[in-house]
């Protein structure tokens, strides 16, 4: 168990938590949950000592192990993979290297025999001799492939040095099990396997996730970050929602009724405190309206942008030809003959564990790459508005928000330009600030600007939740689900995909695409097995090599 005790802690003047008393019970799975800003990472760093409260205490049960997800993604480049993973049970993977010292010494003595001895003892214990085994099964689990297990962690790129860094704080079965964002990067097949793992794991998990359909998932209890307190809910998102949803409406009903009862109250003094004969009900009255009090309904901290992508022309029925387009690169065939035709009621969802498949495609169809071989053609009433995964691109230059819009925006108008930016939470001086020193989730709502204002009716979206906050990425959603256009897109949210998508084309590892009109859900079921002897081959014919 781990507990917050009377925690308070204060950035400067300001508060962001104040007299927290929670406590976090194993067996469960606890989401921490809040707009941006309102401490949830900050919170778990207090819990696991890597911040000091100014206030308060953290208690946890003596001799439990807490394993946190770790986000610098450099600090062990120089290390193997699987030293890595291992690393996640700092005792054992201490044993391992002073019991491997010993035996690497040319003089050895009886001491070093009587603590070798002493090392192999506690090694066993903590089920050393499987320790590689297990760690391989994390890595293979999340995607991270087995010729990688033992390189070095600089030869990795991004996407699989998040997977280690998982796999690591997943290893040996720890007591306390803190993930800040544990989804991020991670496909839509490890995500998968992440929700089992959880599901199935015994211990206490605080999560921090922006994935909604992860967090129903896997949560037990949902802990809700908002004025400057922490108030447990027992259920996942969903009950959470709906359970705080009815708690300010009971609240606000109650404050009418209260309201109400005070007027009446307030009339009949009024009426009555002057005439004798009522004067003792009058007064009774007045002490009934003093004890009479309302609840302080305090604004939430949480805020929804307005997502509404309005396309200016119908589309016709001639949206999008794809013909065997194949492209190779560096040396790796990425896309291999793929042929589809996109219909004007059509929303894609692009899936498979190739993310750099899906770019490449994109970057195809929006014409910023030229394939090696094979055309694609766009119907003559198609207009097409491209979210890019890399957007460091459009941000390389010294205009300010509004000045930015403006150049994409068919109405020169500034009062145009800022209404659209006031949809997206950017507002009074906002439109002044640099475009080149916003935060990630700043530019990804900018570039939904830029798509709303474009008004095109085929919207290409490459991971377009990325750096979204959850109050963000439900605004998204239902702008998706609403949008009278094509949709082409991939996305790491399981909702989001779920909800939009009426066609599912998986790019498989060998470029490749397997195309079916169905929910992504409906997909996942009826190719389950397909799936699953898919990787077997797969193995299998790697072990035979």
């Amino acid at each position: 168990m781990i507990s917050a005790n009377n925690v308070t802690y204060r950035v400067g003047k300001k508060a962001l938590f104040e007299d927290v008393n929670i406590k976090f019970t194993e067996g469960n799975c606890y989401g921490l949950i809040g707009a941006n800003g309102a401490g949830k990472s900050t919170f778990l760093k207090i819990l696991s000592g890597a911040l000091d409260t100014t206030n308060g205490d953290i208690a946890i049960t003596p001799g439990q192990r807490l394993s946190v997800l770790e986000q610098d993604h450099f600090k062990y480049d120089s290390y193997p993979v699987m030293d890595v993973v291992i690393m996640g049970n700092e005792r054992l993977y201490q044993v391992m290297k002073e019991k491997d010292a010993i035996y690497a010494k040319e003089d050895f003595s009886d001491e070093d025999g009587i603590r070798a001895s002493e090392l192999e003892a506690e090694f066993a214990e903590m089920d050393g001799w499987d320790a590689e085994s297990n760690a391989a099964m994390l890595l293979n689990g999340l995607g991270v492939e087995t010729e990688l297990h033992y390189s070095i962690m600089s030869e990795l790129n991004g996407n699989e040095k998040v997977k280690v860094l998982l796999a690591k704080a997943l290893f040996g079965n720890p007591d306390i099990l803190l993930l800040d964002e544990p989804t991020n990067h991670l496909d839509l097949d490890a995500i998968a396997w992440l929700e089992e793992f959880l599901i199935n794991f015994n211990n206490t998990v605080i999560v921090v996730s922006h994935d909604r359909y992860f967090l129903n998932k896997v949560c037990t209890h949902t802990a809700d970050i908002d004025y400057g307190k922490i108030q447990l809910f027992a259920g996942n998102y969903d009950f959470w929602y709906e359970s705080s949803q009815l708690i300010i409406k009971q609240r606000k009903e109650a404050n009418k009724k209260k309201e109400e009862q005070i007027k009446e109250l307030q009339e009949f003094i009024s009426r009555f405190s002057a005439n004798a004969s009522k004067s003792k009900q009058a007064t009774s009255r007045k002490r009934a309206l003093e004890k009479i009090e309302l609840d302080d309904i305090k604004p939430s901290s949480r805020k929804y942008p307005y997502i509404d992508f309005r396309p200016e022309r119908e589309i016709g029925n001639e949206v999008l030809t794809v013909d065997g387009i194949s492209k190779t690169i560096n040396g790796e065939k990425v896309l291999d003959n793929i042929s589809f035709i996109a219909g004007h009621d059509d929303k894609i969802a692009f899936v498979g564990g190739n993310e750099h498949a899906k770019t490449t495609l994109f970057k195809i169809l929006m014409g910023e790459m030229e394939p090696d071989s094979g055309t694609y053609k766009w119907g003559v009433t198609t207009s097409q508005a491209y979210f890019p995964k890399d957007n460091t691109a459009e941000f390389d230059n010294d205009y300010t928000i509004t000045e930015w819009l403006m150049g994409y925006s068919p109405v020169k108008d500034v009062t145009y330009v800022r209404g659209f930016l006031g949809r997206m939470l950017f507002a009074g001086d906002d439109g002044v600030k640099k475009v080149k020193v916003l935060s990630g989730g700043e530019k990804v709502r900018c570039l939904l600007s830029k798509m709303m204002i474009s008004g095109a009716n085929c919207l290409i979206f490459d991971e377009p939740t990325n750096h979204l906050d959850m109050e963000a990425i439900t605004a998204l959603n239902e702008g998706m689900i609403k949008f009278k256009g094509v949709e082409l897109f991939s996305c790491h949210d399981h909702q989001v995909v779920q909800t939009t998508a009426n066609r599912i084309i998986e790019i498989l590892p060998d470029g490749s695409i397997i195309d079916k009109v169905t929910t992504y859900d409906e997909y996942l079921e009826s190719d389950e097995m397909a799936r699953k002897r898919t990787v077997y081959t797969s193995t299998a014919t790697d072990e035979e090599d």
